[in-house]
């Protein structure tokens, strides 16, 4: 086996160097495709206070379509971060809560949020800078 390459389930089967998470077949790479994904984060965030039913998080996290929220439970459920509790009742109880793997996330996500919170004051101005300055030619 080369030098720095990780056989490892989860780690690219490359080399690994900086640029490895830029291939398009990376596991790390998808992992963070999803947990970077906005909706993923608003069910972990929400999930981390209680579990809660499928209509409970529609109505929490604006904006989530019904098809986008269930097709992202899906994905995080598959990548073992929520777990998903069947009841059968009439009519049947669906309930959704954060696992441990993902409540071990949610640190993270709390530091961006936190990161984002204090910095928005400088992302304003910087944006309204950019959005007052001129523009060189040859800027996309």
């Amino acid at each position: 086996m080369q030098e720095g390459t990780f056989s490892s389930h989860g780690h690219c089967r490359e080399t690994v160097a900086r640029g490895d998470v830029f291939a398009a077949d990376c596991p790390t790479r998808r992992l963070l495709d999803r947990i970077a994904d906005k909706w993923s984060t608003l069910i972990l965030l929400t999930l981390h206070d209680a579990p809660m039913r499928f209509n409970g998080l529609k109505r929490r996290i604006e904006g989530v379509s019904q098809k986008m929220l269930s097709q992202t439970l899906r994905s995080l459920e598959r990548d073992g971060l929520v777990s998903r509790k069947v009841v059968a009742t009439v009519p049947v109880s669906v309930t959704y809560a954060i696992t441990p793997l993902g409540a071990s996330l949610v640190a993270s996500l709390r530091a961006m949020i936190d990161w984002a919170e204090t910095r928005m004051p400088e992302v304003a101005a910087a944006q309204a800078a950019y959005d007052a300055g001129p523009r060189e030619m040859g800027d996309a």
